[in-house]
């Protein structure tokens, strides 16, 4: 399937690049910073390029010192909340910060504190298209909040990559993304308009 980009009304949308989540980081997924070869030159052909970032105070719900399942990571200010040197950072036209509050969850970047959806829709997009890291995490939930809120998505699939958790965690989050109605492609498949 191809897909054509209009780039007035097109996304490119770059989940949590951080250095935590790469290898060597805190919560490294696996082989997570061979997304950057796609993303890096597709982020070219796209006007708006987003990206999100995890931005924890010290002190966050999710991290097991607090009942949550994760070890400290993404805490704002340090260098494994940074973006990794291997993005290319010179396309992206917005960075979206999510889960900075202490004493609430967020995987998502499209929610009622962001409103994304709607800040994208005014300024004319209507699809987006999703890379990034964690697959079974913040990839998943952001393109589901992205479908909520009205917009077309496209997952590329070569530009994901997944913690896996628990065994399986990648096959079911794509699956439940497809099941809501987002789009599985591989980034081959966008051609220009």
């Amino acid at each position: 399937m191809s897909v054509k980009i209009n780039p007035e009304k097109d996304a490119l949308f770059i989940t949590d690049p951080q250095n935590c989540f790469l290898p060597g980081g805190v919560l490294a997924t696996p082989k997570g910073d061979e997304i950057f070869k796609v993303l890096n030159p597709l982020a070219k052909k796209f006007k708006l390029v987003v990206a999100s970032q995890d931005w924890h105070p010290p002190n966050h719900i999710s991290f097991k010192d607090r009942g949550g399942p994760w070890p400290p990571h993404c805490i704002q200010g340090k260098e494994d909340a940074e973006f990794s040197p291997k993005l290319d950072q010179s396309n992206i036209s917005l960075v979206v910060r999510k889960a900075f509050n202490p004493d609430e969850e967020e995987y998502t970047a499209f929610d009622e504190h962001t409103r994304l959806s709607n800040m994208l829709k005014a300024r004319g997009i209507e699809r987006v298209f999703f890379g990034g890291i964690a697959t079974d995490y913040c990839v998943h939930d952001s393109v589901i909040g992205a479908l909520k809120g009205g917009l077309d998505v496209y997952v590329l699939t070569d530009a994901i990559k997944a913690i896996n958790a628990k065994p399986g965690d990648e096959e079911r989050a794509l699956e439940d993304m497809k099941e809501h109605g987002a789009k599985l492609i591989m980034s081959k498949d966008i051609v220009e308009k």
